[in-house]
C-alpha cells in the first residue's frame, strides 16, 4: 500500500470521535498496522524536527506554583503559556517548532 494511502487511513483512524477498529475494518487493515503507521509518521516527524502539539479550548487560569507565567502571543492564531517551573528544553522546542 502506498505511504500516501496510510496516511489517508491514519486521518481517517485518529481523527475526533473516530474507532481505530472501525477504520481497521472497513478497509481490510488490523489495527495494529495502523498503530504501526502512526509510530512510523511520528519518527520521521521527529527526524526532521517537528514536534506534536494540541492545543485547548479551553485557556490556562492557573498561574504555575511560583506564580511565573511565559505568555508568547501569536499573530492571529493565541497565545503560548508556559509556567516558569517548565523545563527550559522543552520551552525551546516549541518555540522552534512553532517558527
Amino acid at each position: 500500500m502506498p505511504w500516501s494511502e496510510a496516511i489517508k487511513h491514519l486521518y481517517a483512524a485518529f481523527a475526533p470521535g473516530s474507532c481505530v477498529a472501525q477504520v481497521a475494518r472497513d478497509h481490510d487493515i488490523s489495527t495494529g498496522l495502523i498503530y504501526t503507521w502512526r509510530r512510523r509518521l511520528r519518527q520521521d516527524l521527529a527526524d526532521q524536527g517537528f514536534v506534536e502539539a494540541a492545543m485547548e479550548a479551553e485557556p490556562i487560569k492557573e498561574a504555575a506554583p511560583s506564580g511565573e507565567v511565559i505568555v508568547v502571543e501569536l499573530t492571529g492564531s493565541g497565545r503560548i503559556r508556559s509556567c516558569g517551573s517548565a523545563p527550559p528544553l522543552l520551552v525551546s522546542a516549541v518555540l522552534r517548532a512553532l517558527r
